[in-house]
């Protein structure tokens, strides 16, 4: 559903949780594709206004798999980098990977804990 994301602060990248196959089609990267110009078909980077980190993985007998934690870890190093070389833009991270990749806060927080101050990230998250 839509509204359950928090609108990001005027021209803040939306950072969500995308899958490697770029399908942008339910949650966080649903409202990316919808709102803030996530491609179809790119699974991972900046799109537009928004950023996808992928938490799902190869297409598995139909459905996308469930990508490791620490798969997820180094796309989320990934995404730090550009966001430390880019402090002229504000990014707006979504409880990425805790919603239909169904990891609890507790075990993709952690990988924020380096995140820049013009990173968002959701409550609880930044130590």
């Amino acid at each position: 559903m839509m509204d359950e994301f928090e609108p990001p602060p005027q021209g803040a990248i939306f950072v969500f949780g995308a899958n490697l196959a770029g399908r942008h089609g339910k949650g966080a990267a649903l409202v990316a594709k919808r709102q803030y110009g996530a491609i179809q078909g790119q699974g991972e980077g900046l799109m537009g206004q928004s950023y996808g980190i992928p938490t799902k993985g190869p297409e598995r007998t139909g459905t996308l798999s469930i990508l490791p934690l620490g798969q997820i870890e180094w796309h989320v190093i990934r995404f730090l980098q550009l966001a430390h070389d880019r402090p002229d833009l504000t990014f707006f991270v979504t409880r990425i990977g805790c919603g239909h990749a169904g990891y609890h806060d507790d075990e993709i927080s952690p990988f924020f804990a380096t995140a820049p101050d013009n990173c968002i990230l959701p409550a609880g998250w930044r130590i």
